[in-house]
């Protein structure tokens, strides 16, 4: 099943080509969950809501993707985890610029060692909202990730469990000004984590360890990899973060990207492709807006 939100703040189910909506079921949901969960609602509520779900898109006209605007699919993310250093050849070609990006030399490039990092929740947007960028004077790279969307409340996941956690995947860009700040805040620029164009439940995955996926901007090509390649692959990844953190349904889990990232600039197409499932995620970088 393909989930989106999209115009404003709708709920749909993404058939073939077309978007079916069900906001009234996001609106239910929303209503009985109480307001301090550390959930994101709709998420939380897939299992018991999903043969419900199913049943209201096939009654609901359709209505072309092409003719909406698509927002993040997870709503409200407790938290949003990154993995940095999770490619072999990426470590490899950002060794190269430690001594001539600013600050990247105080960075470990052994994940282990360097852990996970968290994004703001504010700089999550989807493919229609653009990525303002608010440094043009900086170096401003683009980051592909096959994104992991918590579907369970754990702690201390052992990593052959850690699949009955995860409720499905999405695309992503984890957007990077280069700096001296720290790498958190570097990231967390409003715009600067992007998702979608869906999410996509974990049984349409069939293998995680085995997702393809390439960037373009523009017409270039600038990133071509596979999840294959992960350092910590997805299993490791939940038991390493949930060994500090509990997690909890709509938590977002940026896996971590591989070699080719470049920098953009204001006017730039990045399209990232996957799995025909997982959609086509593109976005505008534009000047930011004061």
């Amino acid at each position: 099943m393909k989930i989106c939100r999209y115009d404003d703040d709708r709920l749909g189910i993404v058939i073939g080509d077309k978007v079916h909506d069900i906001t009234a079921a996001q609106t239910e949901i929303r209503e009985s969950m109480p307001y301090a969960a550390k959930v994101d609602s709709v998420v939380a509520a897939l299992p018991a809501w999903r043969e419900r779900l199913e049943k209201m898109a096939a009654a609901a006209p359709g209505k072309p993707v092409a003719q909406v605007k698509l927002l993040s699919p997870v709503a409200r993310p407790p938290k949003i985890l990154a993995a940095p250093t999770n490619y072999g050849k990426h470590v490899e070609e950002m060794q190269k610029f430690r001594d001539t990006i600013p600050g990247l030399a105080r960075f470990s490039p052994d994940i282990e060692k360097a852990g996970i990092f968290l994004k703001s929740n504010t700089s999550l947007v989807g493919p229609s909202e653009g990525i303002p960028m608010r440094f043009p004077d900086r170096r401003n790279d683009h980051e592909a990730e096959l994104v992991v969307i918590i579907g369970k409340q754990g702690s201390d996941i052992p990593r052959e469990k850690a699949y009955e956690y995860i409720a499905g995947y999405a695309l992503g860009l984890d957007m990077t000004a280069r700096g001296q700040e720290d790498r958190s805040f570097r990231k967390s620029i409003d715009g600067y984590t992007v998702l979608g164009p869906w999410m996509v439940t974990a049984d349409e995955i069939p293998n995680p360890a085995d997702v393809p996926f390439k960037l373009h901007v523009n017409d270039e090509k600038r990133q071509d990899s596979n999840t294959s390649f992960l350092i910590f692959d997805i299993p490791r990844l939940i038991e390493f973060a949930s060994s500090f953190y509990t997690l909890y349904p709509g938590d977002l889990y940026y896996t971590g990207t591989p070699e080719g990232v470049g920098p953009v600039k204001p006017g730039d197409w990045i399209s990232l492709n996957s799995l025909p499932q997982l959609g086509e995620l593109k976005i505008q970088v534009r000047a930011h807006q004061k």
